[in-house]
């Protein structure tokens, strides 16, 4: 029984011990349990034989140290037998030995000890970094950025609770001290171990197992002492470091500036390193330049993605495609700072400026690249501007100013046409950025009245894209109230998914408005309904035009160096300066160009299948010829007609300027030179007339004439060749082109000048011959002068109808009646024909008298009758009469060229009419054969060279060939050729963009 009382004992001192260890739980294993104790615990121990006695002592079973559930034991006392005292001196020894007193102490220096060399190792391990601040990186003074310090800082727990988690060493000592008294001072297990003092030799092996029973319960209790100090050490530990952040809390002041002081280092030593890496690229591109000869120079990204969307620009969106490949759009109030804004990131001051006037009249499309010079050019033009020197930079903005001018139509204030301009640099980010005009709120004078409605239709029409990156431009200067442009971007992109806001004139909102924090709630969009990817805040200058890019950096720099807003971190580092804002809109548009350039490829992959189908369906035997191709097609048909006018035979030629000169001057030599001279009454006064008259008519019209009909002629055979149809084929889609280009050619053409003087001297020599040679000669001019009166009688016999009216014939057939004035004309006609036939030989003209007799004659018949209507009969009625007589003379004369050349005198065969006509019909063969010389040898070369410059005129101007070349299958060819290009294009650059990566 004293042995069931022993290990009841020492279970309880267990127990106790397991109770008041630390206050880390954990599983204490079974096996490190006295031996007694596991035996008491466990009823089905193997070590256990005797039933376990009930304990009347109550312990609380809840330990830190053990997960295992604990009963209730209850000690009762229990009755023994008389037995003799004996002396257990090795149990007594034992207790005095295992006095833990020592075993106390020498944990606790230990522990100490053991705590102060590892806060050492601690301490040593952490490198010191205060020269090295400015390696680390944004991300890491960023930091409370993505983490709140101040919630986590709240979370922890306060000192009170960091100590109620530390274990109570009290009541560890104080069970240790119930274990010391067990074993030293007396109780029922030593009156127990004394009444056995003088047992059998049984009870001695009893007891040596007891003593190393006990030794292992010694090395127990130091393991578990050992896990205590560590768990003890660790919440120190714990707990001084959370009293190190409570007190870091009173220098957070201090602590923001130095690293605000840091990153600025940072900031400085990183632009030092770019400048350097941008002059080190700076040289490696122009020794590619230098080396361009060796090896083919590729395209650049950005390059190549500006000119795809260049083609797009001169697409005429049709089959519902639509241009969704990305951009960055600058948008913004007027004067907000937009521009300002543009040239900071090109690094240049590359558009005009004004105060508080609109400069930006229509949108400019500026495409950065790097490159080893900071050049700009135009996307039409082969000029480039040095935008290191200030000279170049005037010509650039003044070259802007004027294409912007050119764009804006007449009675208009800005214009949707774009001008694309290509920026170069070292250092410059790629992307492509489009500056709108400034958004305005009120019309002013001298704007057109729809300039409000215009700018916000721009505006839409590219923010309407949907992956457009929008730049929304602030002034921060001005009530955040007063902005238009927001409302319209919120409008455009309400989620905020492609939209970087940015506030400008930082500083003057700075010194302007009373509470910073409103600048806060502006970056962070809490003033606006408009939601955006990212805020950024910058400064563009002091308000002068002349500060160069570098002063205005070194500005902003020290601006927000100094500034409030970063001190107090009501703006983030990343947040500020324009190098930040560019770097992240170059990569956000990398990114959407990413995401959305092979759909878009796809999109028109498939109006690529359309249109090629459309033209198989309806035009199957034609060539996919566009408009620049069928231009040239036209050009070459009409160069081909223009040379063929040199194929033209002289004879052809001579012809048809010899009767169109007739036709011209018979008028004028039939009444003016001809008729006067046959109403002499001899020879020499007819042949003296015509001489004088002829000189006269050489001196001042007949050349001038025979120049006109000569440049009429060309005109009318250069016409015949280009409208003449040349059977299958002849493609009538050039019709207005020809015409277009005939006219604009004989406008231009003027002959040359002194063609008329030397056309002068020429025809004065042939009408001075009055010699025929032959008889060939004298008929040819008896044929001519009969054609010549028998067309002028013609004349003259439908004159005489149209005056008299229908004949008896007419009015019988056709049931016609003569008016009263015809039939007055018919009745002067009568009597003046009874006049001629008295006197066949009478003058041209009639007396007064003759007048008189024939007015009373007709009154006598009652006809009243003017004396003006009179001559006018009689013009028409003794003209007939005398083209009769001539008529009939010349047939007398077809014999009379013997006497003409033997110079008989036979007053009833003078045929000086037939060698006056002779001479005429001399002069126009003469003259047409002069005019044919200068057309062949000179006007047809130049006309050719007319064509050809008024050819190379309309391949310049596009519109004028979009009007003259029109039609279906024209656009259709047009719209598959820009398809094909486009698509072209984005497959070379997505091809690009994936070796890129």
């Amino acid at each position: 029984m004293w042995r069931l009382h022993r290990a009841a004992v020492a279970c309880e001192v267990c127990q106790s011990l397991v109770k008041h260890s630390s206050g880390i739980k954990g599983s204490l294993p079974l096996q490190k349990l006295h031996l007694v104790s596991r035996s008491i615990y466990h009823s089905h121990h193997p070590t256990l034989k005797l039933q376990r006695p009930q304990f009347r002592t109550s312990f609380h079973q809840f330990s830190s140290l053990t997960n295992l559930p604990l009963r209730k034991l209850k000690l009762s006392p229990i009755k023994y037998g008389y037995q003799p005292r004996r002396n257990f001196w090795p149990a007594r020894l034992a207790a005095r030995l295992l006095k833990l007193r020592y075993l106390i102490l020498g944990s606790a220096v230990g522990g100490g000890y053991t705590a102060k060399k590892t806060f050492d190792q601690w301490k040593d391990m952490i490198p010191d970094l205060s020269d090295y601040k400015w390696i680390v990186p944004d991300i890491v003074w960023e930091i409370d950025e993505y983490i709140d310090l101040e919630k986590i800082r709240k979370a922890l727990p306060n000192s009170e609770d960091l100590a109620k988690l530390a274990p109570d060493f009290d009541k560890i000592v104080e069970s240790l001290s119930l274990l010391k008294d067990f074993f030293t001072t007396g109780s029922p297990g030593e009156t127990a171990f004394r009444a056995t003092d003088h047992g059998s030799e049984s009870d001695k092996h009893y007891r040596k197992g007891l003593l190393g029973e006990l030794i292992l319960l010694q090395q127990q209790i130091q393991e578990h002492e050992e896990e205590a100090r560590r768990a003890a050490g660790q919440y120190s530990t714990s707990y001084v470091q959370q009293k190190r952040k409570v007190t870091d809390k009173e220098k957070i002041d201090q602590l923001q500036e130095e690293l605000l002081h840091t990153q600025l280092k940072y900031q400085r030593i990183l632009e030092r390193l770019e400048k350097e890496n941008k002059e080190l690229r700076k040289l490696v591109l122009q020794k590619d330049d230098k080396g361009i000869h060796h090896r083919k120079l590729k395209k650049s990204l950005i390059d190549m993605y500006s000119e795809v969307l260049d083609v797009l620009s001169d697409y005429d969106a049709s089959y519902n495609t639509q241009d969704h490949l990305p951009r960055v759009v600058v948008v913004g109030d007027q004067s907000a700072g937009k521009t300002s804004v543009l040239e900071m990131i090109a690094q240049a001051r590359i558009f005009p400026r004004g105060s508080g006037e609109m400069m930006t009249r229509s949108p400019v499309k500026v495409t950065l690249s790097e490159g080893p010079h900071h050049v700009a050019l135009f996307k039409d033009s082969s000029r480039e501007f040095d935008l290191t020197k200030e000279e170049d930079l005037a010509a650039l903005r003044h070259e802007i100013e004027l294409r912007m001018r050119k764009n804006v139509k007449e009675g208009c204030t800005v214009s949707p046409e774009t001008i694309s301009l290509n920026v170069k640099g070292p250092g410059l980010q790629r992307m492509v950025l489009v500056d709108l005009p400034g958004v305005i709120n009120t019309v002013t004078s001298g704007m057109a009245p729809d300039t409000k409605e215009t700018i916000f239709s721009i505006s839409k029409a590219y923010m309407q894209n949907p992956n457009a990156i929008i730049l929304c431009i602030q002034d921060g200067s001005v009530d955040a109230e007063r902005s238009i442009v927001t409302d319209l971007v919120s409008q455009m992109d309400p989620h905020g998914r492609r939209t970087i806001f940015v506030l400008t004139k930082v500083d003057l909102a700075e010194k302007n408005v009373a509470s910073p924090s409103r600048i806060q709630q502006i970056i962070e969009g809490k003033l606006f309904p408009m939601k955006a990817l990212g805020y950024f805040a910058v400064v563009t200058g002091k308000g002068n035009s002349s500060e160069s890019i570098e002063a205005i950096r070194e500005y902003e720099e020290e601006f927000f160096q100094n500034s409030k807003l970063l001190k107090t971190s009501m703006l983030k580092a990343h947040q500020v300066t324009t190098r930040n804002l560019s770097l992240a809109v170059s990569d956000c548009f990398w990114k959407m160009v990413r995401e959305s350039v092979e759909q878009q490829a796809d999109s028109f992959k498939a109006t690529r299948f359309n249109l090629e189908t459309e033209w198989k369906n309806n035009y199957p035997r034609l060539r996919e010829l566009d408009r620049n191709e069928l231009f040239e097609k036209a050009k070459n048909e009409i160069l081909d007609e223009v040379i063929s006018l040199s194929q033209v035979t002289p004879k052809h030629w001579e012809e048809i300027l010899q009767q169109s000169l007739w036709e011209r001057v018979s008028t004028h030599v039939i009444e003016n030179i001809y008729l006067p001279a046959a109403q002499t009454m001899n020879s020499g006064t007819f042949n003296t007339t015509v001489d004088i008259k002829l000189k006269q008519w050489t001196d001042k019209q007949l050349p001038n004439k025979a120049v006109e009909v000569a440049w009429e002629t060309l005109q009318e055979e250069f016409s015949r060749f280009m409208t003449e149809p040349k059977g299958k084929e002849h493609d009538d889609i050039f019709d207005k082109l020809k015409e277009a280009v005939k006219e604009e050619s004989i406008k231009r053409h003027k002959w040359n000048d002194f063609a008329e003087d030397s056309l002068r001297v020429i025809q004065h020599n042939a009408l001075e011959d009055r010699s025929i040679s032959d008889k060939q000669q004298w008929d040819a001019a008896i044929y001519f002068m009969e054609e010549a009166l028998q067309a002028r009688l013609k004349d003259t016999e439908n004159a005489i109808e149209n005056m008299i009216g229908p004949d008896w014939k007419k009015r019988w057939l056709y049931w016609k009646n003569r008016t009263q004035e015809q039939f007055v004309h018919n009745e002067t006609k009568n009597e003046l024909e009874k006049m001629l036939k008295c006197n066949e030989e009478h003058p041209a003209y009639l007396a007064s008298d003759e007048i008189t007799t024939v007015r009373k004659n007709l009154e006598s018949r009652g006809v009243e009758v003017d004396p003006s209507l009179i001559k006018d009969t009689w013009h028409q009625v003794y003209r007939r009469h005398f083209l009769k007589t001539a008529l009939n003379h010349c047939n007398l004369c077809r014999r009379g060229f013997y006497y003409y050349q033997r110079h008989f005198v036979d007053s009833e065969l003078e045929c000086n009419d037939v060698v006056l006509f002779w001479r005429i019909q001399r002069m126009l063969a003469i003259t047409a054969n002069t005019l044919r010389q200068q057309l062949t040898n000179t006007e047809v070369r130049r006309l050719e060279k007319n064509v050809k410059e008024v050819l190379e005129d309309f391949a310049e101007d596009s519109e004028k060939k979009v009007k003259l070349l029109t039609g279906k299958r024209v656009q259709l060819a047009e719209d598959l050729k820009k398809v094909r290009e486009i698509q072209e294009k984005l497959d070379a650059f997505i091809e690009a963009l994936h070796q890129e990566k």
